[in-house]
């Protein structure tokens, strides 16, 4: 991807939806793993409690299993977070008596398609555990999930900061969760990623104040520290943060919830700098708040892993996790000129007449060349001759166990916008860039 600069402005697509995908919302808690795009409940006119997998290669969405007795009831403002062929879920209850006395946790097996039971909350007094929370952040640091802040009940932002190791499902509570010590202090509606060994957290609401401060949580030291801010972002709530490379992307918010934004700002780590994103004339992105965001490609893979544990919650099937019954896989382009081409095709529909006529200009200056993809049927496919690729998703020609490949690292990056406020139409945004790196 090249320097995100005046000078290399980033491709934004509107992605038009099939009649199988789901409704308008806001709210709901979104993560991608090995190609796929998973997207949990939320609200539109009323809480929701649907799930859904969205296949960026195939173009299709897929309503998965949310009703058993182990699945998630109806959330809004919870968490989601992938690790290791599983989906970890918290918070976001509905408020009621019935809420207290109910664990938000929940654990979806990807391999097996189907939610866990997971271990009841203990009567035990000597053991703290997080309770129902909404607007909190989570991010995967290493082999533990890490939970910050959140509104709790009557309580109102809460400042706790929880761990829990993926190994022993255990939870742990960690500095900064008291009062008066150095950290964000109280907080919802804010921003998290993880990038290394370290967690980043930006903006929020203290109480009714929008925040912009910028903090680090160094797992190592386990010490906060406040990062210099003065040409980021403005005070947000209800943003949206990914890891890309050695940088964090900040999608979107507002000072307020009718004041949505629309700017895509960087982090790079290395520098300690922020920088707006540019994006091509007639490409703008749209002002979204209470949205999810997640990055698919290679360059969105955050380096947060740790080697393959000993889980008892881990399915293997002949030593390998098999996340998918059926997967999609490369095949070799014939049709591509010299070995240097480098092209990058944004997604096209021929029944979708707005996206066409927007994309009938020739970009290629700009390092992007625009053509009609091809259709079959409703689907919407694409061409990455960045990598010489082309994806097939039919399943008598599957490659071998031992050929098996990782669908991420043959991706183009996209950074995927979904829902969010206001909703007028279901829809997804793509921000598209060539990896020249």
């Amino acid at each position: 991807m090249p320097a995100m600069s005046q000078s290399s402005p980033c491709l934004w697509t509107r992605l038009p939806q099939s009649s199988q995908s789901p409704c308008d919302r806001y709210k709901h808690a979104c993560c991608s793993y090995d190609g796929n795009v998973y997207i949990l409940g939320g609200r539109d006119n009323s809480s929701l409690r649907d799930f859904w997998r969205y296949s960026v290669v195939c173009n299709e969405w897929t309503e998965l299993n949310c009703t058993s007795e182990a699945a998630p009831e109806e959330l809004e403002e919870h968490s989601m977070v992938a690790h290791e062929g599983f989906l970890y879920v918290f918070g976001g209850m509905l408020d009621s008596a019935y809420t207290r006395g109910r664990w938000p946790l929940w654990v979806f097996d990807i391999a097996q398609q189907k939610w866990l039971h997971c271990q009841e909350k203990t009567s035990s007094p000597q053991i703290q555990l997080p309770t129902n929370r909404k607007g909190h952040s989570a991010v995967v640091v290493g082999s533990a999930m890490l939970l910050y802040g959140g509104f709790v009940d009557m309580k109102g932002s809460s400042q706790d900061f929880w761990s829990l190791d993926f190994d022993s499902m255990a939870w742990s509570l960690l500095n900064g969760s008291q009062r008066g010590s150095l950290g964000p202090g109280p907080r919802h509606s804010h921003s998290a990623m993880a990038n290394q060994s370290c967690m980043y957290l930006f903006g929020g609401l203290k109480g009714l104040r929008e925040q912009r401060d910028f903090w680090k949580w160094n797992s190592t030291s386990h010490m906060w520290s406040s990062l210099k801010n003065k040409s980021g972002p403005s005070r947000l709530m209800g943003h949206s943060a990914v890891a890309y490379k050695d940088s964090m992307l900040l999608f979107g918010g507002g000072e307020s919830q009718n004041s949505p934004k629309n700017c895509l700002w960087r982090y790079t780590f290395t520098t300690q700098s922020w920088a707006p994103v540019a994006t091509l004339p007639g490409s703008n992105p749209p002002d979204k708040i209470h949205h999810c965001c997640t990055g698919l490609g290679p360059s969105y893979k955050s380096n947060t892993s740790s080697p393959c544990s000993s889980s008892e919650l881990q399915p293997k099937l002949d030593g390998k996790l098999r996340p998918f019954k059926n997967k999609c896989f490369p095949t070799q382009l014939t049709f591509l000129g010299s070995e240097g081409d480098i092209e990058l095709e944004t997604f096209r529909c021929y029944k979708s007449k707005t996206l066409a006529q927007s994309s009938e200009q020739d970009d290629s200056t700009q390092g992007f060349m625009v053509r009609d993809a091809p259709q079959i049927g409703n689907c919407l496919t694409f061409e990455n001759k960045a990598v010489r690729k082309q994806w097939s998703c039919t399943e008598e020609n599957m490659p071998d166990e031992e050929e098996d490949e990782d669908v991420t690292q043959h991706l183009p990056d996209l950074l995927l916008v979904l829902g969010g406020r206001p909703v007028h139409q279901t829809q997804s945004y793509l921000h598209m860039a060539n990896d020249s790196d």
